[in-house]
């Protein structure tokens, strides 16, 4: 055992210093408040035997491994005692009687780095009485594993009847729980209770042993376990009859050694394997190893521990153990007692750390699955117990036991590394380079300063609420910020030294850390502030100073490392003052953006472009929006930073898109000019009858009409919006535009008056803010004046021009019932349009009465016909529909009266020049068009809707309209064109 164990030095560089070793107990042990239980981790057995019953049958086992190896027990002697008498007197042969000064240093505890304690005192006893007895080391073990001398005699007793019967049998040859039962009987017992539960005992480590963990499966077909499983829970219901000759005892005896001498190659083999199948044979084990410890002092190791182990090493043969099992085993033991008795003997750390490294060596060359599932689970303990301290070992460790924590990372690393590398079917198929030992140790330090960095907040929030002054503190992230600081300087002084023998950045890692910790709260700060005010500056102070402070510890950590430490920069991203600001400006006009957003909706929403609402006749929507507008701008400015001019066209695109989305919005569902326009109806040739049929009759009008409509491309009347929404959606949309150019001029103004110095050039351009809103509205007032005539034209009045004007005779459907209720809408316009595009609106309104004019003329269909005499009708018509709009000279300016009614004009004498100068001038302008192409035949001209009295297309529909027997011909034959559709 010695030979492979090293001492505690290889693993603990500063552990040889003699001033450590007498003051590590107080030095490095953890508050006894870290004590706590770990869970085994052997499998559970599945029975109910008790940790004393396990430890009565291995001393059994021990006692009978013990007698099997020699003829005499051993005898251990003090070095004080060797020249007394009694020691004489009880001595045996050299080989089998070995004394040891308790001087002497123990090889064990020298290879496991344990501390030698002096003198040993056994059972309590005293110097004097120790001076007068020699103590075997056999009664040392019954001492030890607190069993009682009658029980010592008792087995004793039976082993030596046992080795009569079986002639010398070795202990491995015989399946020990079977012998005692045949060879002690109730009179060897107290009383019959004690008998009866000796019995039980035994009944279940044969049950264990055979039935629930034997060392080969068992075959579901194998009669002779049932038959045994039958025996066990008839013994244990009522008690076995023992006899020699007794059949339950013949056939329990017979049927033990048939199941326990089964092999792999099912040869019968000499050895009795009742014990040594998993985990029974280790919680055996288990119990044999914690006699190492004093039973007076639970954190010390005997001095006698090499003889001990000497003895407890022949029960290997029983119990199926070998040097690897004992490695992981006697780690558990050493581990566990550390933790169990309070983390005060930091040796048996050491000690476990020690046999780690040996436990390492083994899993390398150990290929045995019940192995690697009791080292896999074996060190997640260790694992899970040493990282719950390092994930915040700012908790556990301090100045005072860094070689404490130092150890712990130790065997952290190595169980991780064990499990990952050595016992790990995965990691050993993809076989990823990855420094284990590093990627651990960066987990533990992130974590730890995490926690730590929490915990100082969580100090600075309940000393800020526990204060009394409240006046004058200073900001809590300022105060974060020095805390965070003194952490940072500590850790470089205290653990990063340490840890560098796994992490080369240690401190950097640490510093990095802290760097993003303060950051995200920095962050959440300037989040949810909307002002930035003299304690956000003394913040930003304050985190800059700290990030100067860290990034000089992570510089200073990367002088020798392979990149310089450009990884550890990069994860420590610049807080920037500057920038912070800029950045939290910007969060504030998003957020100013985005609820100037919401409002235009939830306004747009309720809007119900009623001009009723207000004097000035716009929509109420508008008025908030700029409200909201206004008082961002204003907001802005108010701001404390010296970079409005910078951060200002942020500002205004913003508020630019927003406005845009409401002119948008405005203007939708409104329709188009093209909406309201009827399609035009396929050309026809005019019948000569009729003239003489006279005027239509009215119901043959009203068809006519209600044909019409339903061509008309528009909503219908519940669907349709009325006029005085549409003026509302103009006088709002102009609104618009004359505040905006406020708003572009106030902020400038602003902008000029600002701290400062190169202000000049963005003030310069500042007249271009809101300048894709301002022209959106100028188009958007434009298409709503289009739309308001249109509609008025084509679809309000549609029953008046379109179904009416000159259907039937030209005399008696003449254009004063589309003047009337013209005038009608004008007034409305009159009254709610605002007068700086009122004038716009109503001469969209005239432009529209016109095309509607000529649309009637040029494309009204089969109910229209018109003859040479009906010019003058026509022309007088025209007049009065001028006439309305001049007003007297209170309407529309004539000079643009006449502008927009140059093209009518120009297409009127066409109605009353002669049919034959109108064929002659149509095949004229067609030959002009389509060249010699059209002499053999005149092409058919396509409608362009440019109407103009040289345009062939314009010139036919005259001729198509002319009530006339040469027009009439003339189509026919040219284009043989119906007479109605």
């Amino acid at each position: 055992m010695s030979s492979r164990l090293r001492d505690r030095t290889s693993c603990q560089p500063k552990l040889h210093n003699h001033h450590y070793q007498v003051t590590t107990k107080t030095a490095v042990a953890m508050p006894n408040h870290f004590t706590e239980t770990l869970t085994c981790p052997l499998t559970e057995l599945a029975t109910n035997l008790s940790d004393s019953e396990l430890r009565e049958t291995a001393y059994e086992i021990l006692v009978g491994a013990c007698r099997s190896s020699g003829v005499k027990p051993l005898t251990f002697i003090s070095h004080s005692d060797k020249n007394s008498g009694r020691a004489r007197a009880l001595t045996s042969t050299a080989s089998l009687q070995r004394s040891l000064s308790s001087t002497a240093a123990s090889n064990v505890k020298k290879a496991l780095g344990l501390k030698s304690s002096g003198k040993r005192q056994v059972s309590g006893e005293s110097d004097s009485e120790r001076v007068k007895k020699a103590v075997t080391i056999g009664e040392m073990l019954r001492v030890q594993m607190r069993v009682s001398e009658q029980i010592d005699s008792r087995v004793r007793r039976a082993l030596l009847r046992v080795a009569a019967a079986q002639l010398g049998k070795r202990i491995e040859s015989v399946v020990l729980p079977v012998e005692m039962l045949q060879q002690l009987k109730p009179s060897d017992f107290p009383n019959q209770w004690e008998y009866e539960a000796w019995q039980r005992r035994n009944l279940k480590i044969l049950e264990a042993g055979l039935l629930l963990h034997p060392l080969l499966p068992l075959d579901k077909t194998d009669t002779a376990a049932q038959q045994l499983r039958q025996i066990i829970r008839g013994a244990l219901e009522k008690p076995l009859e023992t006899g020699k000759n007794n059949k339950s005892m013949q056939a329990l005896r017979s049927i033990a050694l048939s199941l326990a001498c089964r092999t792999f190659d099912g040869s019968v083999s000499e050895t009795s394997h009742w014990a040594d199948g998993f985990p029974l044979n280790l919680r055996i084990y288990q119990m044999l190893l914690e006699a190492c410890f004093d039973v007076n002092d639970e954190t010390s190791v005997i001095e006698e521990v090499d003889e001990v182990l000497e003895l407890v090493k022949k029960t290997w043969v029983v119990l199926g153990m070998n040097q690897m099992l004992h490695d992981l085993c006697f780690l558990w033991i050493l581990f566990n007692r550390y933790v169990g008795t309070g983390q005060v003997e930091s040796d048996l750390l050491f000690a476990a750390n020690n046999l780690l490294m040996e436990v390492e060596k083994d899993a390398k060359a150990m290929t045995d699955p019940d192995y690697s599932k009791i080292i896999s689970s074996t060190l997640g303990t260790i694992l899970g117990w040493a990282e719950k301290r390092l994930l915040a070992y700012h908790n556990y460790f301090h100045s005072d036991n860094t070689e404490t924590m130092e150890c712990v990372v130790s065997m952290a690393v190595l169980s991780a590394k064990i499990m990952v590398e050595d016992i790990s079917h995965e990691y050993h198929r993809t076989r990823k380079e990855i420094d284990l030992a590093r990627e651990r140790v960066d987990n533990y330090i992130r974590s730890s300063l995490r926690v730590a960095f929490v915990q100082i907040m969580e100090k600075l929030k309940s000393s800020k609420r526990s204060s009394k002054n409240q006046q004058n503190q200073f900001p809590f992230l300022s105060i974060l910020a020095q805390g965070v600081s003194t952490l940072a300087f500590s850790e470089k002084a205290i653990f990063s030294p340490l840890l560098k023998r796994w992490h080369p950045l240690a401190a950097g890692v640490a510093v990095a850390t802290l760097h993003s910790c303060y950051g995200n709260e920095l962050k959440q700060f300037v989040s949810g502030i909307g002002d930035l005010t003299p304690d956000i500056l003394q913040v930003l102070r304050a985190a800059d100073k700290l990030e100067k402070d860290l990034v000089q510890i992570a510089v200073e950590n990367s002088v020798d490392s392979e990149d310089g430490g450009k990884s550890i920069i990069r994860e420590m991203p610049p807080y920037e003052a500057e920038s912070v600001i800029s950045n939290l400006v910007k969060s504030w006009i998003m957020t100013r953006l985005d609820r100037l957003k919401e409002w235009v909706d939830r306004n747009l929403q309720q809007e119900v472009w009623d001009p009723q609402t207000n004097k000035e006749n716009f929509a109420p929507s508008a008025v908030e929006v700029l409200r909201i507008v206004d008082e961002a701008l204003e907001a802005f400015f108010l701001l404390p930073i010296s970079m409005h001019a910078v951060l200002l066209p942020d500002l205004t695109t913003g508020i630019d898109r927003c406005i845009l989305h409401y002119i948008s919005k405005a203007k939708s569902g409104c329709g188009s000019q093209s909406t309201f326009v009827p399609s035009m109806p396929v050309l026809t040739r005019c019948s000569t009858r009729s003239k003489f049929v006279g005027v239509f009759k009215r119901k043959e009008k009203f068809q006519i009409a209600q044909g019409r409509k339903s061509q008309v491309g528009t909503t219908n009347s519940n669907g349709s919006l009325g006029i005085s929404q549409l003026c509302c959606r103009i006088n709002t949309l102009h609104h618009f535009r004359i505040e905006l150019d406020v708003l572009a001029k106030r902020a400038t103004s602003h902008v000029r008056n600002s701290e400062s110095a190169h202000m000049g050039n963005i003030a310069d351009g500042m007249g271009k803010a809101f300048e894709l809103s301002t022209t959106a509205c100028v188009k958007g007032i434009k298409q709503l004046c289009e739309i308001t005539a249109y509609k008025i034209v084509f679809h309000d009045l549609s029953h008046v021009l379109w179904d009416g004007l000159y259907v039937g005779e030209v005399s008696s459907s003449r254009i004063e019932p589309f003047l009337q209720e013209l005038e009608q809408y004008l007034e409305v316009i009159s009254l709610t349009v605002h007068s700086r595009v009122r004038t716009r609106v109503i001469t969209e309104v005239m432009k529209a009465s016109f095309d509607g004019l000529l649309l009637v003329l040029l494309a009204g269909g089969p109910p229209r016909a018109f003859h040479l005499q009906d010019y003058e009708t026509i022309a007088d018509d025209f007049k009065s529909l001028c006439d309305l709009f001049w007003s007297n000279g209170d309407g529309l300016p004539a000079d643009l009266i006449q502008k927009f009614s140059t093209t009518v004009s120009a297409i009127l004498p066409l109605f009353h020049t002669d049919t034959d100068s109108l064929i002659e001038q149509f095949q004229y302008m067609t030959l002009e068009t389509y060249g010699g192409s059209a002499k053999s035949k005149l092409p058919l001209p396509p409608t362009t809707g440019q109407w103009n009295p040289t345009e062939p297309n314009t010139l036919l529909r005259v001729l198509c309209y002319r009530s006339d027997e040469t027009a009439a011909k003339f189509l026919k034959k040219t284009y043989n064109l119906p007479k109605k559709l």
